[in-house]
């Protein structure tokens, strides 16, 4: 292994950990590991797909924790799983028939939603706080659009996804947050599966950036929560947006210029 090819592996394997620490404090894993494998030269398009893969390992220890407050919501899961899994199957499909070229222009826009949206995530709280109180009117129509939207947007890029999530459930008439993020992950989880496979049929995961990735987030989300009571959540979470919100400007120029 050249020497290259071991500092890769490293800045795979940290940033990893540092996603599944990020996950644990309830913050946007895709937004550390999704430009940390632009950073080692994989393209936009391979880099979405194996970042998709690399994190199924991070989403199955958070459903896992999550076990004992989904054992109460039996009927919230028959209810959205289905349509979840479906709507995140059809945004996989969706992403590896979009033309390489096409994504590359389109994932600035996505990076850059996935910042605002982690800067906007103490209002977005709030406003899902009070909207759980008032949950009824938000049981029809509205509540499936609202699943079906965030599954597609889980299943073509996903950053944020569990943000989207929470919120719609919210409005759904779950009114505990802590729940609500717990029916969160297992309804993810079981999304990411389906489009776990077509990504690693699709030929563009890049499979010995996905292993590296995949470990360190492993680990993260064992120490995350040891890690997560140290660092101020806020600080974290400006700190990453504001990243994103750079790298989506480096990837606006680099798109303009090419």
């Amino acid at each position: 292994m050249s020497a290259w090819s071991v500092l890769t592996v490293g800045i795979l394997v940290v940033a990893g950990v540092v996603a599944g620490v990020i996950g644990t404090a309830g913050g946007i894993t895709s937004l550390v590991a999704y430009p940390a494998l632009l950073a080692v030269g994989v393209p936009p398009l391979a880099a979405n797909v194996t970042n998709s893969v690399a994190l199924i390992g991070s989403g199955a220890s958070s459903a896992f924790r999550a076990r004992h407050e989904v054992r109460a919501e039996p009927a919230v899961l028959r209810r959205w799983m289905p349509t979840t899994v479906a709507a995140s199957l059809a945004g996989a499909v969706l992403l590896v028939v979009t033309p390489a070229h096409l994504f590359d222009r389109i994932v600035p826009f996505l990076v850059l939603a996935g910042g605002l949206l982690l800067l906007l995530q103490p209002l977005i709280d709030r406003r899902r706080a009070r909207a759980a109180g008032d949950a009824a009117g938000g049981r029809g129509a509205a509540a499936s659009a609202g699943i079906v939207g965030v599954g597609v947007y889980n299943g073509y890029f996903g950053a944020g996804s569990g943000v989207l999530m929470i919120a719609v459930l919210l409005l759904t008439g779950e009114s505990s947050l802590h729940r609500a993020n717990a029916v969160k992950n297992v309804l993810l989880l079981a999304a990411d599966l389906l489009p776990a496979v077509v990504f690693a049929v699709s030929g563009h995961v890049v499979w010995s950036a996905a292993v590296a990735l995949g470990a360190g987030a492993v680990v993260g989300g064992l120490v995350g929560p040891t890690v997560a009571r140290r660092v101020p959540h806020g600080v974290l979470r400006v700190a990453i947006a504001c990243c994103s919100v750079a790298l989506a400007v480096y990837l606006f120029v680099t798109v303009a210029s090419s």
